[in-house]
This record gives structure tokens, C-alpha cells and sequence, in this order.
């Protein structure tokens, strides 16, 4: 039995937290908790008096630092990562979005607090860091910039939400925005080519770029993932399969990794508006938030070729990513 340094047991505290999140965060009657958990509603009860006496439930669900102490250890020790943190999710896709974006939003403000982050670079397409956003508070105003790292995906409604998004961000910790109002994947390098010749607004935002102080990383598969669609400013099903062929298993920011996390060059480079592999380098801090079984492999890959310096992900995951580090 593990037990964390005021004596409970780990377990238990890993219980009370999450009872707490869907009760708190999520909304769930003590009833709907005690069917999903399968518990008794009592039990229920006194696990939301004890998350009280232990001042787990404030404003927020503050996850206890000790809980996943372990793993976050392991996480930076395996990976060479500056810092890890991970927390307890419910289940599912989204809800995995929404618990890990409010779990690092407080992170992320800590990381701004300190004074020394000036120019942010932002994926607002990335459904988890619309989370973070959603779930960050005002901060002190740091000015800087908040940058849009890859021009637009999807449908009008979509772009216009991505843009209240950087918006948003901005806003919240007093930042000027550099939107990217450019299409994020064009049919050729041509075009590519053509659209930045007559567009000095995107290339002055492409070469912000260059220094970053802190990027906030999307994190995917090499398919299409909703909402977005194949082909609408966006790559195709037989593009993600060429990519699939060169030996990529999953997309950083749109640039395609190997599972050695070797950058995998392709045709399809030349046809994003965005940031580069070499922006991505140059990053000081490099965030991902991210986590779940479709990500595995692109997640380990990331973190293997030290595009990620500092991870937000969830215990299965962590697990995971601890179960196939290098050796």
C-alpha cells in the first residue's frame, strides 16, 4: 500500500479526488456518481465530506501534489523532461479534454507568472488547449504576444471559434494576438508561395515564430480528427496515408514524426502555413497537454526525439509512456 505523507492511502485519495471532479467540475448528481463509480450513495457522500476536510474542493478540484508523484518522476527521468505533471481523468475523449485542460491551466499560469515568458506561441485548433484556455483565470499582465502557430483549418464557424480562442488567451494575461488568417494547408507549395507574397501580415506573424519563449504544442494521430474534415484546409485521408508510408505515426503541430521521433519529411511540408520544425527547436519551453490511446504513439515519439520539454497527461497514459520509454 502506498500512502502519501499525511498517512492516506493513495487509493483512497485517488477516489475522493475524482469524486470530487464529477461532482464539483462535472456536475453529477451524488446519485448519477454513485451509478458510474459503482458505489453507494452514502459512500459517495462521505468521500465529498472527506474531499472538504482535506480542502481538496476549493474553487477548482485541486488535484494533491503527492497523488502521481511517482509517475511524474518517472516521466522526467525517462524523458529528460523539464517537468511533468499528471492527474487523475474520468473516461472518454472529451471528458479527457476537459480534465486535462483544467488541470493545466493552473500550471500554465505559474509557468506565466514567472516573468520570463513574452511571446507565446498558441495551436488553438487543439481541442485540449481549448480547454486550458477556457479553465485559465486573469493574470497579472505579462504584455508579450500570444502567436498562432498554424494558419486555418475547417469551416468558417470553426475558424472564427479558433480565432475567439487566441482572442481569449491574449485577453487573459493582458497579451497583444497575432492571428494567422491564412489557410493552414494549401492544395501545393505554389500556392503557399503566392499567399505569402501577397500577405506581409502572415509573414511578419510566421517570423514571430523564430522566438518563442513558450509554444503550446498540438499533439495528433496522422488521420483526420474531428471536427475537422479531410481536405478543407486541411490534408486529405491519402495524404495522412503517404505520410503513414514515409513512416510517420502521428503529427506535431502538422509536422509528421517517426517512432524514433525523427522529423519525416514530406512533400506535405510545403503545402502547411505554419510554424516549422525549426521554430519548434528553437522553443525554450515546449508544452503538450495531451493523453489517450490514439496518442500513444506519436506522444512517445515526441517525447523520445525532445520535441517536449514539459508534459500534462493522465495516469493511464503515464503509465503507458513509463511501459515503453527507452531502456
Amino acid at each position: 500500500m502506498t500512502v502519501v505523507e499525511d498517512g492516506l492511502d493513495v487509493d483512497r485519495l485517488r477516489l475522493v479526488t475524482k469524486v470530487a471532479r464529477l461532482y464539483h467540475a462535472r456536475g453529477l448528481r451524488q446519485a448519477e456518481i454513485a451509478q458510474r463509480l459503482r458505489l453507494s450513495q452514502p459512500r459517495v457522500s462521505r468521500l465529498l465530506a472527506h474531499a472538504d476536510s482535506l480542502q481538496i474542493v476549493r474553487s477548482t478540484v485541486a488535484v494533491p501534489v503527492e497523488l502521481n508523484r511517482e509517475l511524474e518522476q518517472g516521466l522526467r527521468q525517462a524523458y529528460g523532461l523539464q517537468n511533468a505533471h499528471v492527474v487523475d481523468a474520468v473516461a472518454g475523449a472529451e471528458e479527457l479534454a476537459v480534465d486535462l485542460g483544467r488541470a493545466a491551466a493552473p500550471f500554465l499560469a505559474i509557468a506565466l507568472a514567472t516573468g520570463d515568458v513574452r511571446t507565446i506561441g498558441f495551436m488553438p485548433w487543439s481541442r485540449t488547449l481549448r480547454h486550458v484556455v477556457e479553465s485559465l483565470r486573469p493574470l497579472p499582465l505579462i504584455a508579450g504576444c500570444v502567436v498562432e502557430m498554424l494558419g486555418d483549418l475547417g469551416a468558417p464557424a470553426l475558424q472564427q471559434d479558433v480565432a475567439h480562442q487566441t482572442q481569449r488567451l491574449a485577453t487573459l494575461i493582458g497579451a497583444d494576438t497575432a492571428f494567422l488568417r491564412v489557410p493552414g494547408v494549401v492544395a501545393n507549395p505554389a500556392i503557399r508561395a503566392a499567399l505569402l507574397r501577397a500577405d506581409p501580415h502572415a509573414r511578419r506573424i510566421l517570423r514571430l515564430l523564430d522566438d518563442l519563449d513558450l509554444a503550446l504544442l498540438s499533439v495528433g494521430p496522422c488521420e483526420v480528427v474531428a471536427p475537422l474534415r479531410a481536405g478543407d484546409n486541411y490534408f486529405t485521408d491519402d495524404q495522412f496515408a503517404q505520410a503513414r508510408s514515409a513512416g510517420a505515426v502521428g503529427q506535431l503541430c502538422l509536422r509528421f514524426l517517426d517512432a524514433d521521433g525523427a522529423w519525416v519529411r514530406t512533400p506535405l511540408d510545403d503545402m502547411v502555413v505554419g510554424v516549422t520544425v525549426d521554430q519548434l527547436r528553437r522553443a525554450r519551453y515546449r508544452w503538450a497537454v495531451a493523453g489517450g490511446a490514439d496518442k500513444y504513439p506519436v506522444l512517445r515519439a515526441a517525447l523520445v526525439g525532445r520535441w517536449i520539454n514539459r508534459l500534462v497527461t493522465d495516469t493511464v497514459t503515464a503509465s503507458h509512456l513509463l511501459s515503453v520509454a527507452p531502456s
